[in-house]
């Protein structure tokens, strides 16, 4: 089955040209089943583009998901067309009564911010405060995982001294857990990130269980007991190109950055890049989905009923 969003969303034509199986509104509005709800607030300043990799995984799933975009203010953007974000995005007040199946919040690049210096941060406290009573299973990636941890568990925010970015092996710590069904033993993700994520303080001032893990990286997938919250630090929906785009970003702005590990074919960063996550990202979502909306999602979702068997 498809995810389901607006006919005229650039996502649309660009998705359709992968062979990416995806619904119009127009079409789901004849499918007589109860599609899931997804609400997608979406931080990264590249919309679109973050629009369509997020969507790819979304899309390999037998669930109907009907996705929801929403904006964290009304704030022109300067990577994304006004008429994009007023014609495909709502607001937080035109949603906060309502229910969701599930909740997707990204990344954004304030890694070396401090939170009280981010201007939507009360906003964004109430979104995640507000989703633990709204919202089945909202997943976190990137930076929205340290502004989760600070919001649900008071722990402050950690900067690296150097940015992390590359493709780094991973490898599994509880093998029986539902979210990283299927996955190898190790498998490799992408990281693009100021912000850390020390184990120890992952161990001792949370509840969170840590599913898969870097050597280098640290903690790369962690959960609540109860499956409502799950935490992805790097970036498994990143497109081949994406670590390299930042990097020739960078440099055009000189920051001068480190050239990202283990990506370019032998280090050289005039060889293009091969994707090697993909069929981890891919899985990730689906068993997100599956296990951790689905299977836990009430039918009406007016009631609120967040007991599963593992």
């Amino acid at each position: 089955m498809p995810i389901c969003i607006p006919d005229s969303l650039p996502a649309v034509d660009v998705l359709r040209n992968e062979n990416v199986f995806i619904m119009t509104s127009s079409r789901a509005k004849t499918q007589e089943i109860r599609p899931l709800k997804l609400l997608f607030l979406n931080l990264m300043p590249k919309k679109i583009e973050t629009e369509n990799q997020f969507f790819r995984l979304l899309s390999n799933s037998p669930l109907q998901v009907n996705v929801q975009l929403l904006r964290i203010d009304q704030r022109e953007s300067k990577n994304t067309p006004m008429e994009h974000l007023n014609s495909f995005y709502c607001d937080f007040d035109d949603i906060r009564h309502q229910n969701f199946d599930g909740l997707i919040i990204t990344g954004a690049p304030l890694g070396k911010v401090p939170f009280s210096d981010v201007v939507y941060w009360p906003k964004l406290a109430e979104i995640i405060t507000w989703a633990k009573e709204h919202v089945t299973s909202t997943m976190f990636v990137c930076w929205a995982v340290q502004a989760a941890l600070n919001v649900l568990y008071d722990l402050p925010k950690f900067t690296r001294s150097q940015k992390l970015s590359g493709v780094y092996q991973h490898h599994i710590i509880q093998p029986n857990a539902i979210l990283s069904r299927g996955f190898d033993d190790t498998f490799l993700a992408p990281h693009s990130r100021n912000a850390d994520f020390p184990k120890d303080k992952i161990i001792n001032y949370t509840d969170l269980t840590i599913l898969a893990e870097s050597d280098i990286t640290g903690p790369y997938l962690m959960t609540t007991a109860d499956k409502r919250m799950a935490f992805v630090t790097g970036h498994p929906e990143y497109d081949s190109f994406t670590l390299a785009n930042e990097y020739f970003r960078d440099i055009k702005a000189g920051i001068e950055p480190n050239i990202p590990e283990n990506y370019f074919p032998d280090n050289n960063p005039n060889l293009s890049p091969k994707a090697t996550w993909r069929s981890h990202a891919y899985l990730l979502f689906s068993n997100w989905l599956n296990y951790y909306v689905y299977q836990l999602t009430p039918f009406d979702l007016t009631t609120r009923n967040m007991t599963v068997d593992d």
